[in-house]
């Protein structure tokens, strides 16, 4: 990273979000420091991801089971799971949005309803719905996936930087579940990251053994950032 080199500030320490009877703490980057898509870029590669302008990291003193993990687009094949996902979604059309509407806030609030009630984030608030996905300094896509009568089924903000896009967060319509539409906005990703001749997907954090999380070592090959660099996860 050109320039100076950021200063971490230390979190509190809180409940885990993905494994029981854990604590967690993060480390933030001084939200003084001027940030660009490059410069994010290149803090996603040393582990870091954003929610809204706030970019941060796992600094847990007992735990390492968050590993930054990424999937090389080029390598990518999908197995035999993600095959039928996407052809059980021919019918429906992606397409690259030009901003978060009502809409989305409204689909992203049944999803929260349905598939993390008590999850710590709260479906009724709009104003965090966009302080969450959006930032004022990046550079982002907003995919949404719609069926032959134009109704939103899912959505997902991906960052772009200059070798990859970055997941921020995905959400689709719950009553259509049998669709596998999370596994599908992934696979929606690495396509739209292939077509812009992009090196890799991030996906944020694989926890091994989350049941929110566990799913991302499906997309292989998936490489994760460990003490030694970037290496392919076994």
């Amino acid at each position: 990273m050109t320039g100076p080199r950021p200063r971490l500030l230390l979190g509190a320490e809180h409940a885990c979000s993905y494994l029981e009877r854990r604590l967690a703490r993060s480390v933030f980057v001084d939200p003084q420091l001027r940030l660009d898509a490059a410069r994010y870029g290149t803090l996603l590669d040393l582990g870091f991801r954003r929610s809204g302008n706030y970019v941060y990291r796992p600094a847990c003193a007992a735990c390492h089971a968050c590993q930054p993990a990424r999937v090389p687009v080029a390598g990518f094949a999908p197995d035999r799971s993600q095959r039928r996902c996407d052809r059980a979604n021919t019918d429906l059309r992606v397409a690259v949005e030009d901003a978060l509407s009502d809409e989305h806030y409204a689909l992203y609030r049944r999803y929260l309803l349905a598939r993390h009630p008590g999850g710590g984030m709260d479906p009724d608030d709009r104003e965090a719905f966009h302080a969450f996905l959006s930032s004022s300094w990046g550079r982002s896509e907003i995919l949404a996936a719609r069926d032959r009568d134009g109704r939103l089924l899912a959505g997902g903000v991906f960052d772009r930087v200059p070798q990859a896009l970055s997941a921020v967060y995905a959400w689709f319509e719950p009553a259509q579940a049998r669709r596998g539409l999370g596994t599908f906005m992934v696979l929606t990703g690495i396509e739209r990251a292939r077509a812009l001749g992009l090196r890799y997907l991030y996906l944020g954090y694989w926890v091994r053994g989350s049941a929110t999380m566990d799913y991302k070592r499906r997309f292989r090959p998936l490489e994760v950032l460990g003490p030694e660099g970037w290496r392919r996860a076994g």
